[in-house]
């Protein structure tokens, strides 16, 4: 796939996000990690521990793009519910998974192993196991869809297994052009032209408040070197025509 465009969607699970009481830092750390590789991430949901809805906006995202990455609810408690959704949007069966049991057993004592823990072991049926150097309680990986954990630390060292195995695509270059001292509104229409000239870029205008005062800063993306340095030549005109 290293000729093609490699997409994915992030999928985040938990009604503490939605609460505000804890904030989504995987999204961006996933975003970022995967253009690293060349896959374009497209779009990010976020959704209640609701079975339906997981199950709808995991439908509907897996249909639409290469990977669908999720965070969230594979834990021991009885509002993680995630392996129960991602079975029924696949229709297939759950149940304990032994390898998943001998690898909680490699950090729990098999007399710790409550009910609750064992929960952790629940994986659809034909998923591989996403391993977890952490705390060993493995994610999965059925069809397209890869299933992580929600605390940080674990989601990282889950990516990172994962990582090697996926398809990669061509890598998206990115060259930055600070614009200081000009409000967006004067290159506004002279940055709209560029784009247009040079459909296959994504060309944005990001502003930020910087010692107090706006500042600038316009950013071309795209897999062709050469295209993204010949549109940069067009911004630096726009911007030197201002003066």
């Amino acid at each position: 796939m290293a000729d093609r465009r490699v997409t994915a969607a992030l999928l985040v699970i938990g009604d503490e996000i939605l609460s505000g009481r804890t904030r989504d830092t995987n999204s961006h750390y996933i975003a970022h990690y995967l253009l690293q590789i060349g896959i374009e991430t497209r779009e990010i949901r976020v959704v209640p521990d609701v079975e339906d809805e997981i199950v709808a906006a995991l439908n509907a995202l897996r249909a639409r793009y290469d990977y669908v990455f999720t965070t969230g609810g594979i834990g021991p408690t009885h509002d993680d519910i995630t392996a129960d959704a991602v079975a029924k949007a696949f229709g297939v069966g759950i149940s304990e998974d032994p390898r998943a049991i001998a690898l909680l057993l490699e950090r729990i004592k098999p007399e710790d192993l409550n009910e609750a823990r064992r929960r952790m072991a629940r994986i659809p049926h034909g998923a591989a196991l996403v391993a977890n150097s952490i705390s060993k309680a493995p994610g999965f990986w059925i069809g397209n869809v890869i299933v992580m954990a929600g605390v940080p630390a674990v989601m990282q060292a889950m990516l990172d297994d994962v990582a090697p195995k996926l398809a990669q695509g061509v890598k998206i270059i990115s060259e930055a052009i600070d614009a200081p001292g000009f409000a967006e509104g004067a290159y506004a229409a002279g940055l709209a032209a560029v784009a247009k000239a040079f459909p296959d870029l994504s060309i944005g205008s990001y502003p930020s408040i910087r010692d107090g005062k706006f500042h600038n800063q316009i950013v071309l993306r795209g897999r062709d070197a050469a295209m993204i340095a010949k549109a940069a030549e067009k911004v630096l005109a726009v911007l030197r025509d201002l003066g």
